[in-house]
């Protein structure tokens, strides 16, 4: 087998899903002792493929996926499935558990609604999405370089160039060779992100999926349907830049597959942090109305993931959504976030614990330390570590643009999603792209590469005014 298909081999997708059985409660362990004994290899550790390819397998790994697709999990109670189509807000936080039904619509009545009326604080508006366009890609490109890599490779290259605590752009520059050695920079970031190389913003998944949301509101509104998400992926979104879940459900269209399906067929990655990664324009687009800002996110989300991947995106766009109105802190948008989430998912209590220790502790090393001790069970690209992980990072912070990316970053996992997300959070909370320091602003160059059509070379500026247009419009 000479081509290698990433992220959908049935033989790579059998220990995938045995490790997402085992999360949501299955009990797989006799199809987990037919794999081993047939020397089915586990989840690959990082990359969408198993070192060695194993097509041989593939007949077993057919009938095993389909197994494990049969049985039932055992977190329905705790974790409130997916079937209803409004999260409800709730005092004591939380979404309500769905009944027969959807959800009432949780709105503000029109004379409540959050869009302002005069031309003055729509001025504001846009600039605060400016700032969270120039945030979200800081970030991205911040992180970009130690993607994949583990805990201690990241303290050990920033601390090698005096770079620790992290306060600005890896470098290989002072770095001792042997460290490079053992630890490689992501080989397709190295090129573009290190700060020698920093030329403009280069194309990512994280900034291509808000373009995406952008082009869905533009062409389907406010109103679009989870089948709009997939056609305008067909349209729009080539399929070689998805990977994990996003991969699989665009595999799925392609076979016939219709959406709400596409996200659990053959889908061990749906509770990854992919949707969440989409949320951004979700919430950008409806400042201070949380519940209808993750309404848009569910929508969007459960084309490809289910649960905790679908509530991380509700979270993120809730969050959002409260830190738009320039009126908040970063505590009472993340606050929004758990409002519209089930209080007993997986994804809840991890959040709940990010900001727990991030309050309790002075120091954000230790901080990181017992979250990966807690959770680093997971995969690196699965939602509930990384939400935790952006909880603590930006309630640690404080509201500091700097400190919120950094610590974002600093703390591992999927570094590069987690920076984009904070600094998008506290990009809107800035308010201004002048309050954001230049040296995360300036390397941009105002120009963000894109295989999303239309798009390439655009300025986040244009962006900003595109995305204040699908903001006010009624």
């Amino acid at each position: 087998m000479n081509l290698r298909l990433t992220w959908v081999q049935p033989e790579d997708l059998v220990g995938h899903e045995l490790r997402q059985a085992a999360e949501d409660g299955r009990d797989a362990t006799g199809i987990a002792a037919r794999w081993q004994r047939a020397g089915g290899p586990p989840a690959p550790p990082s990359a969408g493929a198993s070192p060695v390819p194993r097509p041989e397998l593939r007949p077993l790994a057919e009938e095993l996926l389909a197994a494990l697709a049969a049985l039932a999990p055992a977190r329905a109670v705790d974790e409130a499935p997916a079937g209803w189509e409004r999260p409800r807000t709730e005092p004591g936080g939380g979404a309500e558990p769905p009944g027969p039904g959807p959800l009432p619509d949780s709105r503000p009545a029109p004379d409540e609604a959050p869009h302002p009326p005069g031309p003055g604080r729509d001025t504001a508006l846009r600039d605060r999405l400016h700032a969270a366009w120039l945030g979200r890609a800081a970030g991205c490109l911040l992180g970009k370089p130690v993607e994949k890599l583990p805990l201690p490779a990241i303290r050990a290259l920033a601390r090698a160039t005096g770079n620790w605590p992290l306060s600005t752009w890896f470098t290989a520059k002072g770095v001792p060779p042997e460290l490079l050695a053992a630890h490689p920079w992501n080989r397709r970031s190295a090129p573009t992100s290190l700060a020698e190389n920093i030329d403009g913003m280069p194309e990512d998944d994280d900034l291509n999926y808000p373009l995406l949301n952008l082009l869905l509101l533009q062409r389907y509104g406010r109103d679009f349907t989870t089948a709009d998400v997939a056609r305008l992926w067909l349209d729009e979104l080539p399929a070689g830049r998805t990977f994990t879940a996003e991969r699989i459900a665009y595999r799925n269209l392609l076979d016939g597959v219709e959406p709400p399906l596409t996200a659990v067929h053959r889908n061990p990655f749906r509770e990854w942090i992919g949707a969440q990664i989409r949320a951004d324009v979700h919430g950008w687009t409806h400042p201070g109305d949380p519940a209808a800002a993750a309404a848009q996110a569910y929508r969007d989300a459960t084309l490809t993931h289910t649960a905790n991947g679908v509530y991380g995106a509700m979270f993120v766009a809730a969050t959002l959504a409260t830190a738009a109105t320039g009126t908040t802190d970063v505590h009472q948008a993340l606050a929004s976030g758990l409002a519209v989430i089930p209080p007993r998912s997986r994804l809840a209590v991890a959040v709940r614990r990010g900001i727990g220790l991030a309050r309790d502790t002075a120091d954000f090393d230790p901080v990181v330390d017992r979250l990966h001790a807690e959770l680093g069970g997971y995969h690196w690209v699965h939602a509930v570590p990384n939400a935790a992980l952006l909880a603590a990072a930006l309630t640690h912070a404080d509201g500091d643009f700097t400190r919120s990316i950094c610590a974002a970053v600093s703390g591992g996992w999927d570094t590069d999603s987690n920076g984009a997300t904070a600094g998008s959070v506290a990009g809107l909370l800035a308010g201004h792209p002048d309050r954001l320091p230049e040296r995360w602003t300036s390397p941009l160059k105002n120009r963000l590469a894109t295989s999303v059509p239309s798009f390439d070379g655009i300025g986040f500026d244009t962006l900003a005014d595109l995305t204040h247009l699908e903001a006010v419009r009624p």
